[in-house]
């Protein structure tokens, strides 16, 4: 296998236009996903996760929509593309589970017929192949009546079934990089363990290199290889999973681990993280983005302009102020 990035993405920019003014959604983002590997993308909504999934899909309209920078897809810069040449892409070689399966199925097509169109498009197997092909993938993303479900429209179908069966469209291709877009979302413990499951199995089998974009730092600590932290439309810190929970270094990251409910904890309330991630039309363009949310933290202990500092283990991290953080209930048991 080589060691060359599957996809590579080079201070990639997303901006989408607002009463005709451009707004950043996404900026200077930096990341590699690499064949079997699962890399997570974490944050609060809002902070650009599922932007980031969409511009590297080519989702978005022309129209209202600045993209810049690079985003190669082994070898090839997507951002060049044509839409033909994406659509030979997409699809067949990235395929992308989307958070609502039921606004992303069409209700007036039987499921067989939906997961047959993404062969259609992509493969020149006969009928009878792609039918048996369906029955396989609906076998194989634990589906346990598949002459059945093939037969059925999305209505009919639980929400755990509905989502099997967008992963099933989004493998039907066996893609090299599979983007799961906050996939067990809405869904009950058990069932997102099985989801779960089964992304872990498919990248398995498929050699693939996954995107996991969640807010679950729980499915993140069980499912991903590396984790990229999102904050404010930028990545605020980037390392394996084991660096990221047992370091964690960024304010961000810290607050958002902090606010997890903890076994061990002696604590009767969890933490809880001051203010909202700004809208677009507020976010602001220099200083560090999560400053306003920790207030205790001097300006003088923020970068101006923050850059991603490479520590000497490959973990990297956003600003110089996670030297100085703290939080200010630390201080007051220092103090007692």
């Amino acid at each position: 296998m080589s060691n060359q990035p599957l996809l590579n993405l080079k201070k990639l920019n997303t901006a989408f236009k607002i009463d005709g003014k451009f707004y950043q959604a996404i900026s200077e983002i930096n990341l590699q996903v690499k064949r079997d590997q699962i890399l997570a993308i974490v944050g609060e909504s809002g902070c650009g996760k599922s932007t980031l999934a969409t511009t590297i899909m080519g989702l978005h309209d022309p129209a209202i929509t600045k993209i810049d920078g690079q985003a190669f897809f082994e070898g090839q810069d997507l951002l060049k593309l044509t839409d033909e040449q994406y659509n030979e892409i997409r699809g067949a070689k990235i395929g992308m589970i989307f958070q609502d399966p039921l606004s992303a199925l069409n209700p007036l097509k039987k499921i067989k017929d939906q997961i047959i169109e993404v062969m259609d498009y992509h493969t020149n197997l006969t009928k009878e192949q792609k039918i048996q092909r369906t029955l396989e993938l609906l076998d194989q993303v634990g589906i346990n009546n598949p002459e059945l479900t093939a037969n059925q429209f999305p209505h009919e179908l639980s929400g755990g079934m509905r989502q099997r069966v967008i992963i099933a469209i989004a493998i039907a291709c066996k893609p090299d990089l599979l983007i799961a877009d906050e996939p067990t979302t809405a869904l009950d413990v058990t069932i997102q363990a099985q989801i779960l499951d089964l992304i872990r199995k498919i990248q398995r089998e498929n050699h693939s290199g996954v995107i996991l974009i969640t807010h679950d730092l729980g499915v993140v600590a069980e499912t991903a290889d590396e984790v990229a932290v999102m904050y404010a439309g930028q990545i605020v810190e980037q390392g394996t999973v084991t660096q990221i929970f047992e370091n964690p270094l960024h304010p961000y990251t810290r607050s958002l681990l902090q606010s997890m409910p903890q076994a061990d904890s002696q604590e009767d309330e969890l933490y809880v993280i001051k203010g909202n991630v700004p809208s677009l039309q507020q976010m602001p363009q220099s200083g560090d983005r999560f400053a306003p949310r920790i207030p205790w933290i001097p300006a003088s202990d923020h970068e101006e302009q923050p850059t991603m500092h490479q520590l000497a283990d490959g973990h990297q991290v956003r600003c110089t102020c996670y030297q100085n953080f703290y939080f200010p209930a630390e201080q007051e048991e220092v103090r007692q």
